[in-house]
């Protein structure tokens, strides 16, 4: 879980993580990716290699393009890792503030300044 979590923690490596979960388990080519987020295509694999290493994206070769995608039951899995104690499990208690099915409000990643 903490390199799952460490692999997250950079906004080019989250920016592309989070386009693999919005295409869904179809995926999307490295090419699309890196002009997507805005980075040169050896950024891009240098990136997606520490996400494939963290085990929470897959990739596999058509013809001569890499398409990498989201692996759903990794990221559930962390999801499930970061929620397992919440409210020291008393569900009761956690309904509607601990609830990973429902997100309160969307991230926004805010590119830092040079």
């Amino acid at each position: 879980m903490v390199t799952a979590l460490a692999a997250l923690a950079h906004q080019h490596r989250l920016a592309a993580y989070r386009l693999l979960v919005e295409a869904g388990p179809p995926g999307m080519a490295a090419g699309d990716i890196a002009a997507r987020i805005g980075v040169a295509p050896s950024s891009l694999t240098f990136h997606v290699q520490s996400l494939l290493r963290a085990g929470i994206v897959t990739q596999r070769r058509a013809s001569r393009q890499i398409i990498y995608a989201a692996d759903f039951a990794a990221m559930n899995a962390l999801i499930g890792f970061l929620v397992r104690n919440c409210c020291g499990q008393d569900e009761a208690s956690c309904t509607p503030v601990c609830n990973p099915a429902r997100p309160a409000s969307t991230i926004t990643v805010i590119p830092r300044s040079a």
